[in-house]
Formats: structure tokens, sequence, C-alpha cells
């Protein structure tokens, strides 16, 4: 069996939970030939891999979302791409996202040799643009409506236009554009399509563009329209779509996901390699020690983490904030994290850059994460198996890995609203100050990974489906043999 993982975004370039867990599956079955393709913004990032490739990784191909035309397009005195009447409704279909046909879509941009910015700037295109331009927003400028359509359809059709490796299965690790790839390969192939969402694709791009400064007023609503349409692609072609927790299949199913496609995987890791970690040394006599495993990021919200240390600072001295993950993949946000813990004059931050986490994790006293969004982050898991109770927002699945959904495993951490300083910094005061509830909330934590979260169970659950869709679609597991 050859399985074609289709990601966007993630791996193997930036380092982080979902990277992790791409990287993971990988691992699992090593007598398991896997492809991988992979979604990015341009070819600057080309080639700058965080991790180091599996050997049953045996291709890696690149799609670019912003990327030259290799294809000529017209020359003078030549017309420029004409569609045909089937081909010009089916782009018409996308466009109004009214039955979207999208067989022919997948056909035009994979049989026909044509420019994508010929097809962009040309007279089917434009006619399509303004029928729903007139339709649906009459009363903004054209002028500025049309090229916005045509920065929405670039990034799409670019990616149609992709020449994808025959694999039996697809796994696209998000909907979206990982979503369209996986669901163009299931039409020209007729394989197996699986969609693995960590966050949900569709609700993670609103969040984006609601914040975002450079998309204004009602052309947020229509970038969001372009999600929405991609994930229904993905949901509607899926053979199976995965969440890593109820409300999340919840979403799904709210999104138009076909219930019965659905089902429920929460993340795994190897609980065994955080057990027997180096405790505190003479460096951490004194303090209590709180780490923060991620990306200095904005969706990490890392300032929101600095100004509810300083305040808690000031109430016990005996606090010291280690920030342990990457700084080099939003260098300007990590530089302004910098500078506002200089500013504020705050003692005992300390900025680690990449490290390898087990090298930490048992000096640490508990840890804390306030991010903005999540999915059910690997961070916590790790922490849980390493026997450290965790403070974390309420966002993604951190309230049902702190509380439990009804595994009578106990409380585990303290879970906070949003960017509330005042909440976040009152609970690494509450840990703080119990050595005796840092345990018990510990010790729960490690009982919820070993019950629910171990890479075995996950392992078996994801080996289960590919089984079933290879069967559908003609190809037994029949190459693996477990060891």
């Amino acid at each position: 069996m050859k399985i074609c993982l289709i990601a966007e975004g993630c791996y193997p370039y930036v380092v982080g939970g979902v990277s992790s867990w791409v990287h993971s599956m990988i691992r699992t079955w090593p007598e398991i030939k896997f492809i991988l393709v992979t979604i990015i913004p341009d070819r600057s990032t080309s080639a700058m891999f965080k991790y180091e490739l599996p050997r049953n990784l045996t291709a890696v191909y690149e799609v670019y979302l912003n990327d030259q035309d290799w294809v000529r397009g017209s020359r003078r005195g030549k017309k420029r791409t004409k569609l045909k009447e089937k081909e010009y409704r089916a782009l018409r279909s996308i466009v109004s996202d009214e039955a979207v046909d999208w067989n022919t879509v997948f056909e035009l941009f994979q049989k026909r040799k044509f420019s994508v910015d010929d097809l962009l700037m040309g007279a089917d295109f434009l006619n399509i643009v303004k029928e729903y331009y007139q339709k649906r927003y009459p009363y903004i400028g054209f002028s500025d409506f049309l090229w916005t359509m045509r920065s929405i359809y670039l990034p799409l059709f670019l990616v149609l236009k992709t020449r994808l490796p025959r694999a039996d299965i697809y796994h696209c690790v998000s909907t979206g554009y990982a979503g369209v790839l996986g669901s163009m390969a299931e039409y020209i192939y007729q394989s197996g399509l699986l969609i693995s969402e960590h966050g949900i694709y569709t609700r993670e791009r609103e969040e984006e563009l609601l914040k975002a400064e450079w998309v204004a007023g009602i052309y947020k609503n229509v970038w969001m329209d372009q999600f929405q349409k991609m994930s229904r692609l993905a949901y509607d072609r899926a053979d199976v779509v995965t969440s890593l927790y109820a409300h999340a299949r919840e979403l799904q199913i709210g999104m138009g996901c076909p219930e019965e496609k659905t089902r429920i995987t929460p993340n795994g890791i190897s609980a065994e390699q955080f057990q027997g970690l180096p405790g505190k040394n003479a460096e951490d006599e004194g303090y209590i020690n709180v780490g923060a495993v991620l990306r200095v990021a904005p969706i990490k919200d890392v300032k929101t983490l600095i100004r509810a240390f300083a305040f808690a600072k000031e109430k016990d001295a005996r606090l010291k904030l280690w920030i342990m993950g990457p700084t080099d993949e939003e260098e300007d946000y990590a530089q302004e994290c910098y500078d506002l813990a200089e500013s504020m004059k705050i003692p005992d931050i300390v900025f680690t850059g990449r490290v390898n986490v087990r090298d930490y994790l048992g000096r640490m006293d508990f840890t804390i994460l306030t991010s903005i969004s999540e999915g059910q982050p690997l961070t916590i898991l790790e922490s849980f198996a390493a026997k450290k109770p965790v403070v974390a927002t309420d966002v993604g699945n951190c309230r049902g890995l702190i509380y439990g959904d009804g595994d009578r495993c106990g409380t585990a951490g303290i879970l906070t609203h949003v960017m509330n300083i005042t909440e976040i910094s009152q609970a690494i005061l509450d840990l703080a100050a119990s050595e005796k509830r840092r345990e018990e909330m510990g010790a729960c934590g490690y009982q919820r990974v070993y019950k629910n979260h171990r890479i075995q169970k996950m392992k078996h659950t994801y080996e289960t489906i590919y089984q079933e869709i290879g069967w559908a679609h003609g190809v037994p597991w029949s190459n693996y043999e477990e060891k």
C-alpha cells in the first residue's frame, strides 16, 4: 500500500503539533511507503526542512500558492484561453457556489494546457465575475472586486494545475487547499480519501480573516465563502473524516460533513519517553519553573503569557518562565516578545529557542499554554506524561484534556479564558502556591494520557481506518506485518 499525505503550511517546514503528528504517522509504519505533497506559500522556503525525513517517506512534492506561471500565455495577435461551454459553466459554478461541477473543473485544469494568468485576465473569468458581482455585491466598486477575485482564485487555480503522484490512499491533514488536492486525486485515480482535521480549517481561517488588516469589509466574507466551499468539497469526497474530539466532530457535521463519515481519533504520544526525565538541578534551586513549550508565534499569544507572568512574578518572586520553542518562524513577532519582556523589566524569563523538550520538562513545576487557537495540543499530553499539570486557555480540546470527558481521571490543571491576563496570572499563582496540588493534578494528567492518549491506541485506530478504506478500493493492507 502507498499512502500520500497532503499537508498545508506545516510539515516538514514548521516545528509544531501538526508537524510532529505527521512525522509520527510516517514513522509508525516503517514498512508502508509514504509520499508527501506539501503546500507552502512560495518557493522561498523550498526544501528548508526542519525534520530529518524518515526512510519510508519516498518522495516530497511541493505545491506553491504563489508562483510563476510556467505555461506561456497568449502571444500578441493570438486569442486568449477560451473555455468550452461546459468548462465555462463549471468555472461559473465555483465562483457562484451553486451546485459546483468539480469534476469538470478537475478535468479542465488537469487535461488542458493553458496559462493560469491568461485565464484570470481573460474574458471568460471577467464575465463570470461580473455576473457574480451584479448578483451579490453591486453596491461596491467593481475594479477592486475583480482584483480581489483574481487574488482569491490564483492559489486555487495553481493548486488545481498540480500533477499529483499516484497512491492508494490520499490522507489530507486538513481541508482547504489540501482537501482540494485530495479530492482531485480521488476523482482522477479513483483512490481512497481520508481527511484528518486537527483544528477546524474553515473556523481557523475565519478567525484569521476577522483579525486581518490586509482584507477589509465585505471582502472578508468573499474569502470566507471560498474556504467554506473548499471544505465542503473535501467532506463530500472523503471516505472518512476524522477529528480529535467530540466538539470538533459536531462542528464538521454543522458545516456539511455527513455524520456517518466522521470519526473521533484522539492524538497519541509515546508516553514512555517522558518517564525518568532529569529533575531539577542547582540552577533551579529556589525557583518555581513554569514551562511554555510552543512556537513563538502570534497564534500562541506569547505576549499575553509574558504580561500575565509579569503580574504573577510581582507577587511571587520564586517564579521563572521558560519559553521553549523555535523563534525563527515569526521573527518579527519574536522580536516584539523580546522587546516586551525587556521594556517591562521582567526578570527570570528565558527564551531557549528550539530544544529537546525532554531535556527540560522534568525540571518544570508545571507548564502553560496561552494560545488563541488549538486542536488537541501534544504539548499538554507530553506534560501529563511527565506528571506535570497545565495552565491552558479554553481553546480546542484544552478543556477536555484538563477536565476529562467523563473519564473519571480528575482535574489536571487550570483552564482560563483567552487573552485574560488576570485569570492567567492568578492560575500561575495558584499552582505555584501548592506543591501538593501540583502533584495531584500531575497524577490526574498522567492517568489520562495512559488511558486515552497513548501512541499505540492512535496507531490501532488509524491502521483500522487505512485497512477499511483500502479494502473499499481494492487495496488490502497486505504488505504490512506487525513486528
